[in-house]
């Protein structure tokens, strides 16, 4: 198992803590796997094995638990008598029918260390947020940055071709699991559908009933068809009704919202540098996994600045940062990155020439304060400062920053 240090060292550093750990993210993005590496990291810090109490909800091994009742009263039946700490890692448990009730009375009647993942954002919502509100952490797991790629696919920055496993990366996504599959790209693409099927119908249309999957389709493939492009309901609305489908901005922007809270898709808010307050118009979408997308819609060389421009947002929130996109009047900058003290601006430019070099950098002159800003591009030989700018090599920023 390899080893995803990001993740894993925010979970040690609530272990013991009363607040219950909730592991967020897409399906197969993780988070199961995190989960193990947790339990190894109990164990070898001195934990008794019999003192740790794992279920995978998606197991028939654990079809007799998906009740909170039944759940309860097996746990307790093995841990209520010790006074000892005792710890729970609780797999895919929205599965459990009333689960948050479960929850909420383990951490009330055990002195437990309590762990669960989900797939899907409402989780933190509703009832769970009522019975433990300000007693839960949310670690949210992503598919694989570009480093993470290399190390699960056995490559070595200083000795492996970086521009082709880069173009691998880009075309295939981050999904952990992609590296134990052979046959090649077009098997690869399988995998991802297959998984892009089962979200869609686990964690958007069973959870959500809907009953227009049809339409809840055509909405997906525009919605990542258009990546990196400023976003309207109306916009939608509008190319459907082009296609003979009819549809109110509100359904637009619920199956949006479907769609988000199954990680399939993030909104980018735009944020306007000189008022500095978000816009509640012009967002943009990025997918969750590149790979995921290239299944769905097809990879076309076209495509790539919307491509790089998600990859670069995906990097940024994999490393904790907040990300809208910057308006400076009528001028755009790609992304606007905060955690807590500490902003950053990066415009992202696919290949940098003469003739676009003064509009690639204009966004980023204009804004006065002293924040690091970059310029991202693919293009060799690019790398340098200008007028306190910094320009760097795509590949590069994804590996060291």
């Amino acid at each position: 198992m390899y080893p995803r240090p990001l993740y894993l060292e925010q979970l040690l550093r609530f272990k013991d803590s009363p607040v219950v750990k909730v592991i967020t993210g897409m399906r197969r993005c993780g988070k199961s796997a995190l989960l193990e590496l947790y339990r190894d990291a109990l164990l070898n810090s001195g934990v008794p094995p019999e003192r740790i109490f794992s279920f995978n909800f998606e197991s028939l091994a654990n079809a007799d638990l998906l009740d909170y009742m039944a759940l309860y009263k097996r746990v307790m039946a093995n841990a209520g008598e010790t006074k000892e700490k005792v710890y729970l890692l609780f797999d895919e448990i929205q599965e459990v029918e009333g689960w948050q009730k479960a929850v909420n009375a383990f951490r009330v009647d055990l002195n437990a260390d309590i762990t669960i993942t989900g797939s899907n954002a409402r989780l933190l919502s509703g009832e769970l947020a009522t019975l433990i509100a300000g007693r839960y952490v949310e670690i949210r797991v992503w598919p694989l940055s570009f480093a993470e790629f290399l190390l699960f696919n056995g490559l070595k920055t200083e000795s492996c071709d970086l521009l082709k496993a880069f173009d691998a990366f880009v075309r295939q996504g981050g999904l952990p699991g992609l590296h134990q599959i052979g046959g090649g790209m077009e098997a690869r693409m399988q995998y991802l559908g297959d998984i892009f099927d089962a979200v869609l119908l686990k964690d958007v249309v069973q959870r959500n009933n809907v009953r227009d999957v049809e339409l809840l389709s055509r909405i997906i493939m525009f919605l990542m068809d258009n990546i990196g492009s400023p976003f309207s309901a109306k916009t939608v609305s509008d190319f459907l009704k082009s296609q003979g489908r009819k549809l109110s901005t509100e359904t637009v922007y619920n199956y949006l919202r479907f769609l988000e809270r199954a990680f399939i898709v993030e909104k980018a808010k735009r944020f306007d540098l000189k008022g500095k307050k978000l816009l509640e118009t012009q967002e943009k979408i990025f997918v969750c996994d590149t790979g995921i997308r290239n299944a769905v819609v097809g990879f076309r060389p076209d495509d790539i600045a919307g491509l790089l421009e998600n990859i670069v947002y995906l990097h940024l929130r994999q490393k904790g940062y907040d990300v809208t996109i910057g308006k400076l009047d009528a001028l755009e900058v790609d992304f606007v990155a905060r955690k807590r003290d500490v902003q950053i601006y990066i415009q992202v430019c696919y290949l940098l020439t003469d003739e676009n070099r003064a509009r690639e950098l204009a966004p980023l002159q204009k804004i006065k304060d002293n924040y690091p800003k970059f310029l991202l591009t693919m293009s060799p030989m690019a790398e340098g400062s200008i007028d306190g700018i910094m320009v760097k090599d795509f590949i590069k920023f994804l590996l060291d920053f």
